[in-house]
């Protein structure tokens, strides 16, 4: 997936960054080699008039050495805050990987839900179609009057439709799994056929701790947006106090290069050197209050996210909860369908019944099994909206093992 490469190349951004910010409290050597040459010439009046030329040639090797004194900890605050960041752009890339994940689950629910519901369409277009051949056959017998057989046709041609707009909307999320997979947008068939999946879902266990939000990659990475930050009031505090620099350097200059290592040509320097603001127009205490105030602000955001996630999960779960009453509802009307299409095929073999009623129960039955199609497809959506409510699978802290599926 492309936006996980580029989460992953921001991550390798904010490293460099750090080993940057890291780097500034080491020394730092050099080594320099320079030559020259000089011609002067000068005007003489005494005791002869004219000019005289000279060429000096000079050679110079420098090694030096400096180091800054963190007495204030600027650097050792703006190496923690770099830190942070990267720890917290780290969690951003998890919760990203967690949020595609989970869409590409959903839109895999989705396109085996539309698989089967085009089943049941196909199966309610051939019912439809043998009704009205019926009806054709009783309006040619003048049993019917030419309405009901219009409006026969009119349900075929809406199942048509159905059926038509099902194999779209199937193309569609298929290309949209494709197009999240980092192919190329063409629908593709699925492995494997369609099968009942809520059956197979464990119950969630009661009792999760809330300390299971604690691994949730945005509250992590909020937190660690919030360590960050007071690290960078640290270095905003640091910036109005002086800063004390040593530095040193040893090396050779002559204006001969057979001379240049020679003991005379030796040249040491130490040096040590302070430098304290005395007037920045409040620029310094403005940039102090500047980090204060974003600090207040990563604090109110991450007490929100906190407030959120309990929010998310009491949703979920409530949902959850409401949505298998329905379906143990819609499971006693689809069994009391099915017997009733029962009973009415029983009749009809002796004759009691006509062909249409019974067919019309069919229809009935099939549609309740549409809507529990819709249903379960909720139900698994719920189920992966659970899990990134809490980060992850959850994992019973009693027996330290997982009590429910990933």
């Amino acid at each position: 997936n492309w936006d996980l490469k580029k989460a992953a190349a921001r991550i390798l951004e904010l490293e460099a960054a750090f080993s940057e910010a890291r780097a500034e409290r080491l020394p730092k050597f050099d080594l320099s080699a320079s030559t020259a040459r000089q011609r002067m010439t000068v005007q003489l009046f005494f005791p002869h008039t004219g000019t005289k030329t000279s060429v000096t040639d000079s050679y110079d090797l420098t090694f030096a050495a400096s180091f800054e004194l963190d007495l204030w900890g600027r650097l050792r605050k703006a190496s923690e805050a770099a830190r942070f960041e990267l720890l917290a752009e780290e969690e951003n890339r998890r919760a990203l990987a967690q949020s595609l994940v989970a869409e590409a689950i959903s839109l895999y629910f989705r396109a085996r839900t539309l698989e089967r519901r085009l089943l049941l369409a196909s199966e309610r277009l051939e019912i439809d179609r043998d009704i009205l051949i019926i009806l054709q056959k009783r309006y040619l017998r003048g049993l019917l009057s030419i309405t009901e057989v219009k409006a026969a046709s009119r349900v075929v041609k809406a199942d048509e439709v159905t059926l038509s707009s099902l194999k779209q909307e199937l193309e569609e999320v298929l290309c949209d799994l494709s197009l999240l997979l980092g192919r190329y947008p063409h629908p593709f068939p699925l492995e494997g056929g369609p099968r009942d999946y809520v059956e197979g879902l464990q119950p969630v266990p009661p009792g999760l701790p809330s300390e299971l939000l604690l691994r949730r990659p945005d509250l992590r990475a909020a937190e660690d947006r919030l360590k960050a930050l007071t690290a960078r009031v640290g270095v905003a505090r640091a910036l109005s106090f002086p800063r004390i620099s040593l530095t040193g350097s040893h090396g050779y200059s002559s204006e001969d290069l057979e001379d240049l290592f020679r003991p005379e040509s030796l040249i040491v320097r130490v040096a040590t050197g302070i430098v304290a603001p005395i007037f920045e127009g409040g620029k310094l205490k403005a940039a102090e209050r500047a980090a204060w105030a974003r600090l207040r602000q990563a604090e109110a955001e991450y007490a929100k996210a906190v407030l959120q996630a309990f929010y998310e999960v009491e949703v979920v779960l409530e949902r959850r909860r409401k949505l298998f009453e329905r379906r143990r509802k819609l499971m006693a009307s689809i069994k009391e369908a099915q017997e009733i299409e029962d009973l009415l095929r029983r009749r009809y073999r002796r004759g009691l019944v006509d062909i249409t009623q019974l067919l019309e129960a069919e229809k009935e039955r099939l549609r309740a099994e549409e809507d529990l199609l819709l249903l379960d497809l909720a139900i698994l959506t719920n189920r992966v909206s659970l899990h990134r409510a809490l980060g992850g699978w959850w994992i019973n802290p009693l027996l330290g093992r997982e009590t429910g599926e990933r």
